[in-house]
């Protein structure tokens, strides 16, 4: 029965990396937009010419703009990460009430 489920988590797993993968190269040169190109019309709109202060890192080293799916595969990335780190945070408290708990019970 083991074997089984790894078989079926490395199956969900190459599966989920399709999912992210498969767009990239299927929607070449789409244009998607997010809120930090609105929020840049909108400053040009009420300002008059917009200069940014930096350059972002991805694009400085890829000499280029990232695609639309990219960011958003990254932002999932990190909100990801963060959603773990709280998770994480939140078991050892919850563990640690269970135990003192316990402990008090003895």
């Amino acid at each position: 029965m083991e074997t089984k489920n790894k078989k079926i988590v490395i199956a969900l797993i190459i599966t989920s990396i399709l999912i992210a993968v498969i767009p990239l190269f299927a929607l070449k040169g789409a244009a998607f937009g997010g809120s930090d190109d609105a929020g840049s019309v909108m400053v040009e709109k009420i300002h008059g010419e917009y200069t940014p202060w930096f350059a972002p890192v991805l694009e400085t080293m890829l000499d280029g703009e990232l695609p639309g799916e990219v960011e958003s595969l990254i932002f999932c990335i990190q909100t990801g990460i963060g959603t773990g780190i709280l998770a994480f945070c939140l078991g050892r408290m919850y563990e640690r009430k269970k135990l003192s708990k316990e402990e008090e019970a003895l």
